[in-house]
């Protein structure tokens, strides 16, 4: 073999054994794609056990298609569950309690449907300008803090009268007793604040004097007394918290003939609560509320009235326990000139009459009230003993009537009451009436002497 023979030989041989670009290509990309898609695999196992739900699009971009739709339900349907989860969570916390709605008649405590257990204020009123700056004195604002307790407790009697009180007014109609008016009043406040002894309770009977009879009438037991459509009937009834006396009375009317009256009266009371304040002289109020008044006229029965204040009925402070405390508002002129003074509890009431103007004592007597600081009186009757332990366990120097002593089951208790009146240790408030065919009509509130401003306590959206 010559040296060109051998030397065409390995030419060939070399281009038999060596593959050309276009051959390798196919071998080269199958070998590449094999091993990525292994790496990624491996990759993607490392990446699923290292990397955090943050890193989950990093981890899509580097998955192959088939892996991607794979991954994205998988973490669709682990999104849903979390979301799933916080939606019900959110759902939980943001869940509002519902609020109380009151039932009819009244059943359910206030302190059911306030269930923070603050109450709503009254309507709050400036003083004159000689006392204006107390509304911004820091002094007088951190004192009326300090006082919060107190005037949380007035306040939820407050709410007690004025959701008892509209019931009331909704439902009393002519041919109702006045045993069963009473009764709806007193159960409705019983239930509502959650009577306990001398916690909270009833601050007085509920007076309903009808007519030409001012003050102090409520039914004894057996009185057969129906309320008519020609009626002017005073409805006056009390509640108290820890002592604290709301005393607030409207006038209910049922013939139109009778709104001019009702309107004088209003408009006296509102009056006396505007000129009411810290310093101002009881005399001022009173000359206020008279000259309201008597600028009003009723027509009845084609006769003119002009309406007259009952000046020998009054407006007065009130005392924890003391429904008559040491100060009287009177509702006429030329009366006392002691002032109102810081911190101090009014009820601002007005009569007016168109009869003389002037009460007097008459008719059966209901109202009753232990004597605030009586000292220790000998009694003969052991029966009067018995019952005068009973009214202050029951009652202390809270007024009562005879209704509620038959209603804990006192028996027999006529003379022994009488014989502690005569002793002097109970007070005896029988009805005050005008002259007879005349018609009265009353309008009150209580208000408070706070640092800052006063409070109109009972004051509602009825009056």
């Amino acid at each position: 073999m010559t040296m060109e023979t051998l030397a065409a030989d390995l030419k060939d041989k070399t281009t038999i054994s060596v593959p050309s670009e276009a051959q390798d290509a196919p071998v080269a990309e199958a070998i590449g794609t094999s091993t990525s898609s292994a790496a990624k695999k491996k990759n993607k196992k490392k990446a699923a056990s290292t990397a955090a739900p943050a890193d989950a699009e990093a981890k899509e971009e580097a998955e192959g298609d088939d892996d991607e739709d794979e991954d994205d339900e998988e973490e669709d349907g682990a999104n849903t569950a979390d979301n799933t989860t916080v939606k019900k969570k959110k759902k939980k916390n943001n869940k509002k309690k519902k609020k109380v709605a009151q039932t009819e008649p009244p059943t359910i405590p206030v302190s059911k449907i306030f269930g923070n257990k603050i109450y709503p204020e009254g309507e709050l009123c400036d003083y004159n300008e000689e006392n204006l700056w107390r509304t911004t004195n820091e002094e007088k604002r951190a004192l009326e803090r300090q006082n919060f307790d107190q005037y949380n407790d007035v306040r939820r009697a407050s709410e007690v009268h004025r959701q008892v009180r509209q019931y009331a007014r909704r439902n009393i109609k002519p041919g109702m007793s006045m045993i069963e008016i009473v009764e709806m009043i007193e159960n409705g406040t019983r239930n509502l604040v959650e009577a306990n002894g001398f916690e909270s309770g009833i601050g007085f009977p509920t007076g309903c004097s009808l007519n030409h009879c001012a003050a102090h009438y409520t039914p004894n037991t057996g009185d057969k007394t129906v309320i008519q459509y020609g009626d002017v009937c005073k409805i006056d009834f009390g509640v108290h918290v820890n002592g604290r006396i709301i005393d607030s009375a409207f006038t209910l009317t049922f013939d139109p003939v009778y709104d001019n009256l009702l309107a004088a009266v209003k408009d006296a009371t509102n009056t006396g609560i505007k000129e009411a304040g810290i310093d101002v002289r009881l005399c001022d109020i009173g000359a206020a509320i008279q000259e309201v008044m008597e600028s009003y006229e009723v027509e009845i029965e084609g006769k003119t009235y002009q309406v007259k204040p009952i000046r020998n009925l009054n407006g007065h402070s009130i005392d924890p326990y003391k429904i008559h405390g040491g100060k009287s508002v009177p509702i006429v002129k030329g009366g006392d000139q002691t002032k109102m003074e810081e911190g101090e509890y009014f009820a601002i009431e007005t009569f007016g009459s168109t009869g003389r103007g002037l009460v007097h004592e008459d008719m059966e007597t209901s109202h009753y009230a232990r004597v605030y600081d009586v000292q220790h009186v000998p009694l003969r009757l052991p029966r009067a003993k018995s019952l005068l332990q009973t009214i202050n366990k029951e009652f202390g120097t809270l007024p009562f009537c005879r209704r509620y002593l038959d209603r804990i089951g006192e028996q027999k208790y006529v003379l022994a009451l009488r014989n502690l009146v005569d002793a002097g240790v109970v007070d005896a408030y029988p009805p005050l009436v005008d002259i007879k065919g005349s018609f009265t009509a009353q309008y009150e509130h209580t208000l408070v002497l706070k640092p800052t401003r006063k409070e109109v306590l009972s004051r509602g959206d009825d009056y």
